[in-house]
């Protein structure tokens, strides 16, 4: 299980990738906000990774019912609390959409090392 998203192509920033992956996965344009987290994720056979995640607000019924699957990346897609995460997904994942469900609560951005968050006091 995973979450929409993929890799910023040549001349993209992060927030229009975000934007191009949500339409090409699931075919709807939801108004997409502000940066919740910065996740350093060091993949030993892919390379380090910084991965963004921003706020996708709240999807009311009728975008819900625009979803297509547009690409064939996704077949499915799900519903979850935040209390339902740890074992739906890998631990780094359900640990930086915890952070960013905290971060949207208190109004900041989170920086994150391999789904951690790093004192920085």
């Amino acid at each position: 299980m995973d979450i929409p998203g993929g890799y910023v192509e040549p001349g993209e920033t992060p927030y229009e990738a975000c934007i191009r992956e949500v339409q090409e996965e699931l075919g709807i344009q939801p108004a997409v906000g502000r940066l919740l987290v910065v996740d350093w994720a060091p993949l030993p056979k892919e390379g380090d990774k910084v991965l963004f995640v921003f706020d996708g607000g709240t999807l009311d019924g009728e975008l819900i019912k625009q979803i297509r699957f547009m690409d064939n990346e996704l077949s499915a897609y799900e519903f979850h609390t935040i209390e339902e995460l740890d074992g739906l997904l890998i631990e780094r994942l359900a640990r930086r959409l915890k952070a960013a469900a905290a971060a949207r609560e208190l109004g900041k951005t989170v920086y994150l090392e391999h789904g951690q968050a790093v004192p920085t006091e």
